[in-house]
Order: structure tokens, then C-alpha cells, then sequence
């Protein structure tokens, strides 16, 4: 698993070139309703084992939470059942707000 930063990741979004990553948000439905990425999927680190088939392994995988540590468990987890592609969002939805986007509440 690679980790990316807020500003590496936004400049993979806005460049086109390698194509969109699919954005799997991690965290729990409550966080979610508080604020989330555009065009991520949510499903919840407690889901994940349960859900696994509702994600692609050949995928670019950009997994994120609140501040990067559950979606580093998840990616991790993600890559010992074979995903090829997985990227840690460093510091999560928090560093987002803080640096990239302020218009997504922090919590």
C-alpha cells in the first residue's frame, strides 16, 4: 500500500491522466453525514469484510477516513486479499478540509 497525500491526490484528480480512482470512504455512517469526497463510496471499515465483492481488485483504490488510520488498516487488509492498486489518503477527510477543500467541515 502507497501513501498519498491531500495535495498528490487532488493534483492525480485534476491531471485526468492515470484515470479516476475509485474513493472508498471508510469511516461510519455518522461521519459520513457530516461530510464526505465527491464520488466516493462509503462503506464502513465494519462492512468491509462482509462487502469485499463490491470492490474491484484491478482498481486504483484511494481509501480513506477521518485522519488515516482506519483506512490504512482497510488498505492493508485490501491488499493481503489481493488488491493490486491501494493508496492511503495521509491525514483522511481532515486534511482535505484543512488544505485542499475548506468547505468540507472538519470534526
Amino acid at each position: 500500500m502507497q501513501q498519498i497525500s491531500v495535495t498528490e491526490f487532488k493534483q492525480w484528480l485534476d491531471d485526468g491522466a492515470r484515470g479516476h480512482p475509485v474513493l472508498l470512504d471508510v469511516r461510519e455512517d455518522w461521519e459520513r453525514a457530516r461530510c464526505a469526497l465527491p464520488d466516493s463510496i462509503h462503506l464502513p471499515m465494519s462492512q468491509i469484510v462482509e462487502r469485499l465483492a463490491e470492490l474491484d481488485p484491478q482498481a486504483d483504490l484511494v481509501v480513506y477516513c477521518h485522519h488515516g488510520g482506519r483506512s490504512a488498516q482497510v488498505g492493508s487488509f485490501l491488499e493481503r486479499r489481493g488488491f493490486r492498486s491501494i493508496f492511503n489518503l495521509a491525514g483522511g477527510i481532515d486534511a482535505w478540509s484543512r488544505t485542499i477543500d475548506p468547505s468540507v467541515p472538519t470534526y
